[in-house]
């Protein structure tokens, strides 16, 4: 089953301390590349979490936004420095009285100097973080999944209608790449007695040779043995249950080399006009191959 590498999901968890909302989206990138937007003090699980994405999402940029919010209690513990205090206390008292100020000190006063007020960040278990995270993940990670495989699937069916089409178009050069050869011989005839006088004879074993030439040098017979069996490959690789983004790529790549070979040999205006419809077809093909995981 192909992915396409577009999608969106959205995952929520909580336990008894956290809430998780995790938001995971994704489009095409020719390598593996995440990036993650979550509260710095999360930032120590960067790695942990790419190694878990990297497990369900093998190519394609994937932007993942983290935010958690404590249900229980804050994360945050809050002290006050009472020496600290005291000591800012009886320094303005001796300020207001060296000054003769009538002033009477308020907590005000106080707790808006440097340093009264302390916060940190209290040590979470790490485990408890990272199991309720992983639940938000995987949820997400699903309707990310279950998007990308519904694209993959409508990708699919269009791109089997392009190979439909351009393998019937390779059928038909095919089939006409004999008369080719006939053509450009009663052509040859006729050009020759067109330019020489008529009474005079023919040579036969030239004019056979000279066209032996042309078929040899027009040949385009395992052009089209090659690139029916890319066609082939690329049917047989869409039903994988794995990513096939690269290969596929490499066939298009492949196909094109010898489409473009064929065009090239076949001195013939209806192969050309087919020549040209399969690169067409080529394109747009590799267009959507782009967002195939």
């Amino acid at each position: 089953m192909i992915k396409s590498m577009t999608g969106f999901g959205r995952g929520e968890f909580s336990d008894t301390i956290h809430n998780f909302s995790v938001e995971i989206k994704t489009v095409n990138h020719r390598y593996n590349d995440i990036m993650i937007k979550m509260p710095k003090h999360l930032n120590y699980l960067e790695e942990n979490i790419k190694r878990y994405i990297k497990k369900d999402i093998n190519r394609g940029r994937v932007e993942v936004y983290i935010n958690v919010e404590y249900i229980s209690e804050s994360p945050i513990d809050v002290s006050i420095d009472i020496p600290l205090a005291k000591a800012y206390k009886y320094a303005l008292e001796k300020l207001i009285e060296e000054l003769n100020i009538e002033y009477k000190i308020g907590l005000g006063d106080i707790l808006t100097l440097n340093d009264i007020v302390k916060t940190e960040r209290k040590e979470m278990d790490k485990n408890i973080v990272w199991n309720c995270l992983t639940k938000a993940l995987d949820i997400a990670l699903e309707n990310v999944k279950a998007m990308r495989i519904e694209e993959g699937i409508a990708l699919k069916k269009d791109i089997e209608c392009q190979l439909k089409t351009m393998n019937y178009m390779i059928v038909e050069i095919e089939k006409r790449a004999p008369f080719v050869v006939k053509e450009y011989k009663e052509k040859l005839k006729e050009r020759i007695k067109e330019l020489i006088d008529e009474e005079c004879d023919l040579d036969e074993d030239r004019l056979n040779y000279e066209v032996a030439l042309f078929a040899d040098k027009s040949n385009i017979n395992e052009e089209i043995v090659r690139f029916k069996s890319h066609v082939n490959q690329f049917l047989k690789s869409l039903e994988y249950d794995e990513p096939i983004g690269r290969k596929l790529d490499f066939l298009i790549q492949e196909m094109n080399r010898e489409i473009n070979t064929i065009g090239s040999k076949a001195s013939d205006l209806y192969i050309t006009n087919y020549v040209v419809d399969i690169k067409s077809e080529l394109e747009k093909i590799r267009e959507q191959v782009q967002n195939i995981e």
